[in-house]
């Protein structure tokens, strides 16, 4: 049977467009997914917009739009945005959907027939930026601001209904300790547990007075609150209370990707909302890193926020340089389970380094001398193995699995480049084919053929991050097997070639191989 592997991201207010620390989440997820469906699982990746917000309905209302029509133009946007960056979603689910409300009511039906929901009144310190209410530990911690947002909390008391969330502390637990996998990364694990053991409070999960968002079916006074309603998108997505077989086939999730700031949401309200309501609680949810921006006046960074007015957004970036130079960089120099940070500098000679030299150059080294000096043929090589510059490539794929399986990218990739790239540069400034093949051709014939199949196997390798360029890559030359069908197994397993290796490249106006990254100067 074929293996099924459901991901998902948080899905994204859009009072505005995407910004880089967005994508760096949405490219993760995508990377995971383009490698699982490698391996050959039958993936199914989710994405979308949170929509029945205060600051949605707000953000409209200051543009004089209909609040729907202006969700469904933002949408478009951040889809436009997505493809862009070569993002392989399978569906985009807004909350304002129809499927996401008829599946919202049904479950918070279910959780209040199940006696989980009561009613109550409640008094807390509420974040207009967050829409949700803070402790005053996390007020306090903050100097007296919420941590997220830098504004002031204010009062706020409402009737409500609460979610009895404290009366899940112990089921909660036990399934920590019995799913060890289910926090990831691994320091994320300590604060949920604490948070579990001494702070677990029922949860306000309703509005009162609000015209946008979900009506609660047992009393239309209310809209449920936009976290309650948010989680829910995974499920709603795919069929809950609606298509019974779709949602048998993908629920439990395999891994939800979402933010560090929002691992408490998802690793202990959300399991907890799915045990009331008798579902199963997802496998695995990954809190990755923040981005930041790197100060051009100082050694500090801070974190790119809407709020804060410091957002680079994405397309600045695709339009200079390519989809493809934009999601190496935040893999490779932003570790996923971590913070990273972005400035142009750092960019520039991230990408310099890595893709124009050690990759786009190797490339157009080996298909320029085949070209010129073999009428881009090398003669003799059909059924001939190369010598290995790489010796151990099994064992770098087996590495770079558990580093990819763990999104782990950035060692991942270094591993590629470490082990694969940079033996290959060695080899070749070494064997120098641009002076050897003016006394031995043969010598050279056998240099270039060797140096061919590290580029197949980073082509390979790299398939989930560089999308376009990885494909450029492997179709330079006559390969056997169809890109579509390459998996990381056929890295150290090559199949034969039954024709001499030639090269395929595309040439430009001047007859030359176009550089794959051409340099940042």
């Amino acid at each position: 049977m074929t293996r099924k592997f459901f991901i998902t991201t948080a899905i994204d207010y859009p009072n505005s467009r995407p910004h880089i620390g967005t994508a760096f989440e949405k490219i993760g997820a995508d990377v995971q997914a383009r490698y699982r469906r490698m391996e050959g699982y039958d993936v199914h990746f989710l994405m979308g917009n949170d929509e029945n917000t205060v600051k949605v309905s707000r953000r409209a209302a200051e543009l004089k739009r209909d609040t729907q029509e202006y969700c469904n133009d933002m949408a478009n946007q951040f889809k436009e945005v997505w493809r862009a960056l070569d993002i392989s979603f399978d569906d985009f689910i807004q909350t304002s959907e129809p499927r996401h409300h008829a599946g919202c009511q049904k479950f918070i039906q279910k959780v209040f027939d199940n006696g989980y929901i009561y009613k109550g009144s409640y008094d807390g310190l509420y974040c207009d930026g967050c829409e949700g209410f803070k402790t005053e530990k996390e007020v306090k911690e903050a100097g007296g601001v919420c941590p997220d947002h830098r504004i002031a909390p204010v009062v706020r008391q409402e009737p409500c209904y609460f979610f009895a969330l404290s009366r899940f502390q112990d089921r909660l637990l036990e399934y920590y300790e019995k799913n060890p996998d289910f926090i990831q990364p691994d320091s994320r694990r300590n604060e949920i547990v604490t948070l579990v053991k001494t702070e677990l409070r029922d949860v306000n999960i309703t509005r009162l007075g609000q015209q946008w968002g979900i009506r609660v079916p047992f009393d239309p006074e209310f809209t449920i609150y936009v976290w309650f309603d948010a989680l829910l998108n995974y499920i709603t997505a795919i069929g809950y209370s609606a298509e019974d077989a779709r949602f048998a086939k993908w629920w439990p999730a395999d891994i939800h990707v979402i933010g560090k700031d929002i691992t408490r949401f998802h690793c202990a309200l959300w399991p907890a909302m799915c045990f009331a309501a008798d579902i199963e609680p997802p496998r695995s949810v990954f809190g990755h890193g923040f981005v930041y921006i790197k100060k051009d006046d100082a050694s500090a960074s801070e974190k790119i926020s809407k709020s804060l007015g410091n957002v680079i957004e994405p397309m600045e970036i695709i339009t200079k340089f390519s989809s493809d130079a934009f999601r190496y960089y935040f893999m490779r120099e932003c570790p996923f389970p971590g913070d990273g940070e972005f400035s142009w500098e750092r960019f520039a000679t991230a990408y310099n380094s890595e893709l124009g030299n050690k990759l786009g150059n190797l490339l157009s080294r080996v298909t320029t001398l085949i070209i010129n000096n073999f009428a881009s043929v090398l003669p003799g090589t059909a059924g001939q193995t190369p010598t290995p510059i790489a010796p151990d490539l099994a064992g770098i794929v087996r590495q770079v699995q558990r580093h990819m399986e763990a999104c782990e990218y950035n060692v991942a990739l270094d591993t590629i480049v470490q082990q694969i790239l940079v033996p290959a540069n060695q080899y070749a400034e070494k064997n120098e084919p641009w002076k050897l093949v003016k006394t031995d051709k043969d010598a050279t014939r056998l240099v270039l053929f060797n140096l061919i199949e590290p580029l197949r196997a980073a082509a390979i390798l790299l398939k989930p991050v560089l999308v376009r360029s990885s494909e450029t890559i492997y179709h330079s030359f006559n390969f056997t097997q169809p890109w579509e069908k390459v998996s990381y197994a056929d890295v150290a397993s090559r199949p034969a070639q039954a024709d001499d290796m030639r090269v395929i490249a595309k040439l430009d106006e001047r007859g030359k191989v176009p550089p794959l990254f051409p340099v940042i100067r």
